[in-house]
């Protein structure tokens, strides 16, 4: 039998996506492209925001429409969060939770054997462990984002992500080290260590997130290791300086900002006021060479003025990140935020967005322009008409011109920039 999978949302949900490919193919099935004609789809979903479960509809209901024979499964955050929505989504044969995840197999087994349309989300739950396998392979042939943790504690306002994925729990060390091998003998030289709230990785069981670090560092095959979103409250001085004696370890740091309005930062229920995220840039932008910030802005936060705004843009100026991603609120049913009074018009929201994007990207400009003439280290991903493509450790995005293919970590001296590319001749 032929599976397909559509993922959409975060890289923990595509590691997910890869261990249930892994497994399906354990049990005889061929993993083909969403493209191609399929036995199975499944969808893993995001939820994120309102547009997230949009497309998640709406991809349920293209897949159901151009494949009405094959069987249609949605797994992943939205029914995990939302079993509602799952229910009423007709067009899913199966559907499931990113908790059940490990048993799709299982479930798909059970439809062909004529159970019917299946139902089961099974709810998260206080003191559950980490779960979810590990993987062997990962879909970006040079680079594999790794889970290592799962959930979190926080409860910002806006967000419905503690719902989907219950508490903080910690992948075990010996359980990682395993995994690492195998990427390692598979030939993955840059590891992204990637989680739901991935710095409180280790807070449920005595570790941190050093020590995945370290642990990853350790394997000589491994040249690289990154480490997905991170929140700033978790990022202490001995970490700082842990990381900063780790050769392996790239400086880059994608840590969510949200706001850089102290009241706004207050009613979204985060941990720490602009004053101190400006502190740690400063830490980290001294601890490590060459390290590139970036982060996460929301704009028309309810009750987020005008006066608001502005303060949050000439922050994200004052702080001069080298990537933003700006995005409009989106209203989260079951969260405080959604109940909130003085929401924001969508319009101004968007105006906003549009405001707050074209303000940074000036910043991005600047900041691969200043690349220009230096000659740095570029890990080579893919090919596309003429050019190598990759990153640098810290990861700025490099096109390097060649006529041949060009494989691992090579040099490159930056003569240009195009779009959000910079352009490399390759010296040696």
């Amino acid at each position: 039998m032929k599976a397909a999978f559509f993922t959409l949302g975060c890289k923990v949900n595509q590691y997910e996506t890869q261990t249930m490919a892994q497994n399906l193919e354990r049990h005889g099935f061929i993993i083909t492209d969403p493209s191609e004609q399929a036995d199975v789809y499944i969808i893993n979903s995001c939820t994120v925001t309102a547009e997230s479960d949009r497309k998640t509809r709406q991809t349920v209901r293209r897949l159901k429409k151009l494949h009405p024979d094959s069987i249609v499964v949605l797994t992943g955050c939205m029914p995990q969060a939302f079993p509602e929505y799952g229910e009423k989504l007709s067009e899913a044969d199966i559907v499931i939770g990113n908790k059940s995840n490990s048993r799709l197999y299982d479930f798909i087994m059970q439809y062909i054997n004529g159970s019917g349309r299946i139902f089961s989300v099974e709810q998260h739950c206080t003191g559950e462990s980490f779960s979810g396998g590990t993987i062997t392979d990962f879909r970006e042939r040079t680079r594999a984002s790794v889970k290592i943790e799962d959930g979190c504690n926080r409860f910002c306002s806006y967000c419905i992500i503690p719902y989907a994925r219950g508490r903080v729990r910690s992948k075990p060390l010996d359980e990682l080290k395993s995994e690492l091998a195998s990427l390692e003998a598979n030939g993955f030289e840059e590891i992204v260590l990637v989680g739901i709230n991935l710095s409180a990785y280790g807070t449920d069981c005595g570790k941190s997130i050093v020590d995945a670090v370290r642990l990853a560092a350790s394997f000589n095959g491994i040249k690289r290791v990154r480490l997905g979103s991170l929140e700033p409250d978790h990022i202490t001085d001995e970490i700082i300086a842990e990381l900063a004696e780790i050769d392996k370890f790239c400086p880059q740091f994608h840590i969510s900002l949200q706001s850089g309005c102290n009241k706004t930062l207050k009613r979204m229920n985060r941990h720490y006021s602009a004053e101190e995220y400006y502190t740690l840039c400063l830490k980290l932008r001294s601890a490590f060479a060459d390290t590139a910030l970036t982060t996460d802005i929301m704009v028309g936060f309810p009750g987020e003025s005008l006066e608001d705004f502005e303060e949050s843009l000439r922050f994200a100026q004052k702080v001069g990140f080298e990537k933003v991603h700006v995005f409009p609120y989106s209203v989260r049913p079951g969260t405080p935020a959604a109940k909130m009074q003085e929401q924001v018009d969508k319009h101004e929201k968007e105006r906003r967005a549009a405001q707050m994007i074209e303000a940074t990207e000036k910043i991005r400009r600047q900041y691969l322009e200043n690349q220009i003439g230096k000659t740095l280290e570029i890990l080579v991903e893919e090919h596309h008409g003429g050019f190598a493509q990759g990153y640098t450790a810290n990861y700025t995005p490099v096109k390097i011109v060649s006529d041949k293919p060009l494989h691992g970590i090579v040099k490159a001296k930056i003569t240009a920039v195009d779009g959000d590319f910079c352009v490399g001749e390759i010296t040696e």
